[in-house]
């Protein structure tokens, strides 16, 4: 998988329809719930496999945090491990900009995928879009 920073309008178009697959089809998040007020500040990622976007992503910058946000393989793709490249990509724009510290909302079925690449449990569960969530950090070397 190829992994780039989103720089165009077409490539923009193109992480959402991954986006929208994945949380409102799939998911049945609200539309105006995915794509939010936040997406005009993020950093958007993409990834591509043989030129067909198959995953997308964003990072914000909130306090002392890189945020990842949005992170989404489409179902056919999942268990080739482009999740775990997607966040290492997420972590690499992290640390380039000097924060040492990564923070994510994760989905409670997916907890033990973050715990893999070394986020750390921080909060209760809660829930976001109808869907049950914790808090997860993890210091970034």
């Amino acid at each position: 998988m190829i992994i780039k920073a989103v720089e165009t309008p077409q490539e923009k178009e193109q992480a959402y329809s991954v986006r929208t697959t994945v949380f409102v089809d799939e998911q049945h998040v609200p539309p105006d719930v995915e794509i939010d007020e936040f997406d005009k500040q993020a950093i958007h990622l993409i990834g591509y496999e043989a030129g067909v976007p198959i995953a997308a992503s964003r990072v914000r910058f909130v306090d002392s945090y890189g945020k990842l946000e949005r992170i989404c393989v489409l179902k056919d793709q999942r268990g080739k491990s482009h999740g775990s490249r997607m966040i290492q990509a997420m972590e690499d724009i992290i640390s380039k900009k000097g924060y040492v510290k990564a923070k994510l909302n994760a989905q409670t079925h997916a907890i033990d995928f973050y715990q893999r690449l070394g986020y750390d449990v921080v909060s209760e569960e809660f829930m976001d879009a109808g869907i049950p969530h914790v808090t997860m950090t993890k210091k970034l070397e």
